[in-house]
């Protein structure tokens, strides 16, 4: 009896175990099968309307019209280039069958040719020649005293930026300014809204600049403000 049950047992636990054996290879298939495929980021859906001209594809994908459309104008940097595996996994879909080959990625409008009148970084820039001054005067202690004379009919109303506020000062009359210190810049204009031109002279005292108004009969000619540097050379403009 204990003979027939033991055999009988052996036969069950060989079966199981023959069942495991044909059952292993199995298993690793199943698996294989469900692995989900490989999807680009890039969906083809990005280059089809509306979304080619409403959505902005991610970094390193080959740009839709929108993309371009914004990195020209400059709210976008410039389209990356494809990495090699979104290059292998062709636009919208997985990986492409063997023997068909991605067309490169379109190149942006941006990065074809530079736009007329560019200068390369690289390239030393023109600069623009230096106004020559109307007039050199030798401050004091960095200081200069400032004559203002109306030789029009009309008031003129005159403002030393960032120290006095707007005055007036009246036809065929004259004021001086104290102790500016350089740099400085005064504005003028006439009340009438004619125009001015304006005479700077150095005056015999140290530090001291005399500054003329008078009535100009050529708008080219108006002047409307001053500026006096720290080495002493007067602007006009």
């Amino acid at each position: 009896m204990k003979s027939q049950n033991f055999r009988k047992s052996a036969e069950l636990f060989g079966a199981i175990c023959g069942g495991l054996v044909i059952s292993l290879p199995v298993i690793p298939q199943v698996v294989a099968q469900q692995s989900p495929p490989k999807v680009n980021p890039c969906p083809r859906i990005f280059y089809e309307e509306p979304h080619n001209n409403q959505v902005v594809v991610p970094p390193g994908c080959p740009p839709n019209a929108l993309t371009k459309r914004l990195a020209a104008q400059g709210l976008l940097p410039v389209p990356a280039t494809p990495s090699p595996e979104q290059t292998r996994l062709s636009v919208g879909g997985e990986a492409p069958e063997s023997g068909v080959t991605t067309p490169p990625p379109v190149p942006s409008e941006q990065t074809q040719q530079p736009s007329p009148g560019a200068v390369s970084g690289d390239q030393p820039q023109l600069l623009q020649p230096r106004q020559t001054p109307s007039a050199t005067i030798a401050l004091a202690n960095g200081t200069v005293n400032i004559k203002l004379k109306n030789e029009t009919a009309a008031n003129v109303t005159f403002q030393v930026i960032g120290d006095t506020a707007p005055r007036s000062l009246q036809g065929k009359s004259d004021v001086t300014l104290q102790g500016l210190k350089a740099p400085v810049t005064v504005t003028f204009e006439r009340e009438d809204h004619g125009q001015l031109t304006v005479t700077p002279q150095p005056s015999s005292e140290p530090g001291s600049l005399e500054v003329t108004f008078k009535e100009a009969t050529d708008a080219t000619q108006g002047r409307s403000a001053m500026r006096i540097e720290r080495n002493g050379s007067v602007f006009l403009n």
